[in-house]
């Protein structure tokens, strides 16, 4: 068939390539740890709410949560589990995680400090490997494959419906070219040609970059997507947020595709 002959782990880090980018620094997430503890992890949070209800914890007695944040995942489902390995490479997002979880009074939370990219064969196999809203990597095949070796019943993963952070017509107001980022589409075809035959649902979250309600707050959420911007782009863009309503500037909800599958053996993947 002429699909099996795309590549779409290499379309993927060409899209993510003309999206131009970048690996944020721990430093960047450090900072935001506070701010992500009280807008996104919250235990009545939607988005995490229908994340719960699609996990199948059956026969499951241990947790292993990739790009953990500041615990959203992890204390959700620590009362339900023996063991738990929080892991984020931003110290923090755990130093966060961890305060959450000794007021929760979860004792049997391993937070472990680990990218991507580096090794985890010190962090124990888990019956289920989570990873949520963290899977914008570098290299969607190894991640897929990394998380599904580190499982020993299930993986899921959410990833991006929508294709930027920040709309285009805001990417046009301050004069850059529009990008967009690769979705679900890709991760999704990366693990059929893996062998593996995922599932794919989807979340309806509330967006938690959606507080635009002063220049400043809104000034931040670009430059955390956009980066820096010049002192032309910023004052473009800043007659652009005055003539807006805030509450209008982004939408209240964020799609996100959750992408499942029971863990296949190594000597299956192709």
């Amino acid at each position: 068939m002429l699909i099996d002959e795309i590549n779409f782990a290499e379309l993927y880090r060409q899209q993510l390539a003309l999206a131009k980018r970048t690996e944020k620094s721990p430093e960047h997430w450090d900072k935001r740890a506070e701010k992500m503890a009280d807008n996104c992890a919250l235990p009545q949070d939607s988005y995490l709410l229908q994340l719960l209800s699609k996990i199948d914890l059956q026969g499951a007695d241990s947790l292993f949560d990739m790009g953990c944040g500041p615990g959203t995942v992890a204390l959700a489902l620590a009362d339900k589990l023996g063991s738990v390995y929080g892991v984020d490479y931003s110290q923090g997002m755990l130093d966060v995680a961890a305060r959450r979880a000794a007021e929760q009074g979860a004792t049997h939370v391993q937070w472990v400090r680990r990218a991507w990219e580096q090794t985890w064969d010190d962090i124990p196999r888990c019956d289920i490997a989570v990873a949520s809203r963290s899977t914008l990597v570098a290299d969607m095949r190894q991640a897929m494959a990394r998380l599904n070796r580190q499982a020993r019943l299930r993986v899921y993963t959410t990833h991006l419906v929508n294709a930027s952070f920040v709309s285009a017509d805001i990417q046009r107001v301050v004069g850059r070219e529009v990008t967009e980022l690769p979705n679900y589409i890709y991760a999704l075809n990366v693990l059929y040609q893996m062998g593996i035959r995922a599932r794919v649902d989807f979340i309806r979250g509330r967006n938690c970059q959606q507080d635009n309600s002063t220049w400043s707050r809104f000034e931040e959420n670009i430059r955390w997507t956009l980066g820096e911007l010049s002192d032309d782009e910023r004052a473009r863009l800043q007659s652009w947020y005055q003539q807006q309503d805030p509450d209008s500037i982004a939408p209240a909800s964020r799609d996100w595709a959750l992408i499942w599958w029971d863990r296949v053996p190594e000597a299956q993947l192709s």
